[in-house]
């Protein structure tokens, strides 16, 4: 059986049974017809993955892993707020008439800052330090750039990674201040699983642990039953996963150089009510 599932069912039935109800709460996000998407939700979830056993696809359902990765590389690669840039359509609710999410995600990637190497934006700072300072405690990234929240969107979800080389093994912490369990924990797990992948082809080393950090882990009001039958679900074994190994440069990568093989997984959940 995947792990990831294992992760996932353990994590949502301790939401489930342990969490705290905001029925009742005054609560910002509103479904479409207007009524307030109340949630049960868990404070400071931790999971960790370790991607030098498997690859942390979930079974229970599919996770559409190339699509996920086409919109981890619009921000890490692309370094777009653009999506016109994106092949997918789960930004078009954030974006303005032009397309543009305003100051959010991309934008801050591209933003150049001074190092003590000379002046990159943070993707490039994280390339140079994996590649030339791997033991530095300091490779890390945050777009949660609070001089800019208002030019935002949509303030960023997953706001930062923190990077750390042992031997030769590339761990990341992925820390999120909030996530809609049901729609977006998979989905988030396999971007930045592939995130180190790709990094540790780009920086001659092998994938360690990601360690997922979420602050406000909730399971909506509306997607209650459907997480009670996904959790009952049969698990599979993790699909077996490769990278194209002649792409050495980050930027060179694109969501066909992931090869994703015997991904077994249950019926897909339709129509998803997505709160906002």
């Amino acid at each position: 059986m995947s792990k990831a599932d294992v992760l996932f069912k353990n994590m949502c039935r301790d939401i489930l049974d342990n969490g705290f109800s905001t029925e009742g709460s005054t609560v910002r996000a509103r479904w479409e017809d207007g009524s307030p998407a109340y949630t049960i939700k868990r404070f400071g979830v931790v999971n960790r993955y370790d991607l030098s056993e498997e690859f942390p696809a979930m079974t229970l359902r599919r996770t559409a892993i190339k699509t996920a990765v086409d919109e981890m590389l619009w921000i890490w690669q692309k370094k777009s707020n653009n999506i016109n840039d994106l092949k997918g359509h789960i930004w078009d609710e954030w974006a303005d008439e032009d397309g543009s999410i305003g100051k959010a995600y991309g934008y801050q990637m591209g933003i150049k800052y001074k190092f003590g190497q000379g002046e990159m934006d943070q993707v490039d700072n994280v390339i140079w330090q994996l590649k030339n300072t791997p033991q530095s405690r300091r490779i890390m990234t945050n777009i949660y750039n609070f001089s800019d929240l208002t030019e935002m969107n949509l303030e960023p979800c997953a706001y930062s990674m923190t990077f750390n080389v042992t031997r030769n093994k590339l761990n990341g912490i992925l820390n999120q201040r909030s996530q809609d369990v049901l729609a977006a924990n998979n989905w988030n797990v396999v971007q930045y699983a592939v995130l180190i992948h790709m990094l540790a082809q780009s920086c001659d080393l092998v994938p360690g642990e990601l360690v997922h950090v979420i602050a406000d882990a909730h399971i909506y009001d509306r997607h209650i039953l459907a997480i009670k039958e996904l959790i009952e679900r049969e698990e599979f074994p993790a699909p077996k996963f490769r990278l194209n190994p002649d792409v050495k440069d980050f930027y060179d990568f694109t969501p066909d150089d992931v090869i994703i093989e015997d991904y077994q997984h249950g019926p897909q959940i339709e129509n998803i009510p997505i709160a906002v």
